[in-house]
Order: C-alpha cells, then sequence, then structure tokens
C-alpha cells in the first residue's frame, strides 16, 4: 500500500487554507494515511474547538471507504443500505468534507476539513486534493 508523504500532506493542507482564506472561513484541516491514521492537521486562529474531531473524523471517514463523506451520508439515511454505520469505527461523520487522496498506485490517504457550512467544508476539501493534482474516488 502506497502512502501520502508528508510533504505531499502539507501541500493538501496548504492547498485547503488557502481556499479557506479565501472564502473566508476558520477551518480545521486534517490529512490521515493509507491507515486512517493522522499525517498532518492545521487549525486556523479562530476555528471551532468541535471541529477538530470532526475534520480527523471527515478525513478517517473517507479512507476507510474510500468514498466521500458525503456518500456515506446520503447511504446512511433511514432505510439506507449504511443506516447508523456513522457510529462503527470509534465514530465516523457522513456529511460533506471528507475526500480520499488517490495517486498512481491507488488510495494514500484522505483529508477531511470542517469549521463552516458543509457546503465551504466540501470546497475546501476538494481545494486540497486539487492542490495535490489527486483525483477523488
Amino acid at each position: 500500500m502506497t502512502d501520502i508523504t508528508l510533504q505531499e500532506a502539507l501541500t493538501v493542507l496548504d492547498a485547503a487554507h488557502q481556499a479557506a482564506v479565501e472564502t473566508g472561513t476558520a477551518m480545521n484541516i486534517a490529512v490521515v494515511d493509507a491507515g486512517g491514521n493522522l499525517k498532518a492537521f492545521k487549525r486556523m486562529d479562530g476555528a471551532w474547538l468541535g471541529s477538530i474531531d470532526i475534520a480527523i473524523k471527515k478525513a478517517r471517514t473517507a479512507r476507510f471507504f474510500d468514498m466521500e463523506s458525503g456518500a456515506i451520508g446520503e447511504l446512511s439515511q433511514p432505510g439506507g443500505s449504511l443506516y447508523n454505520i456513522e457510529v462503527s469505527n470509534g465514530g465516523l461523520i457522513s456529511f460533506p468534507g471528507g475526500i480520499p487522496l488517490v495517486g498512481p498506485a491507488g488510495v494514500v490517504g484522505a483529508v477531511g476539513v470542517s469549521g463552516s457550512t458543509v457546503e465551504n467544508d466540501q470546497v475546501v476539501a476538494q481545494a486540497g486534493v486539487a492542490g495535490l493534482a489527486l483525483q477523488p474516488v
């Protein structure tokens, strides 16, 4: 299994941070490696304390299932095939803002962002992916 390097993780953080600045939001941004372990983290000044854990869990959710955290949310609604999945794995986050990071050899990690609306979280996470020139799953 190929893993995201520290330099790549920092590149994701920097690109996401820039997008957060451009949207005028204070974000918590997490990058996890291929094993779902925290690789790099940035908490912008004024970012909500409660969003630290959410950003990390969004990244872990995206990596554990190799799909965007928002897609997990769609499948986990009452009556859905993954209903209540958010209570597994020590707690998952099933709304937008977590995106897997895919390199030439497969998934290398994931980015998770929290601190604003889920729409802004998703935009900032997408900027992190784009900054590394990797494609989401």
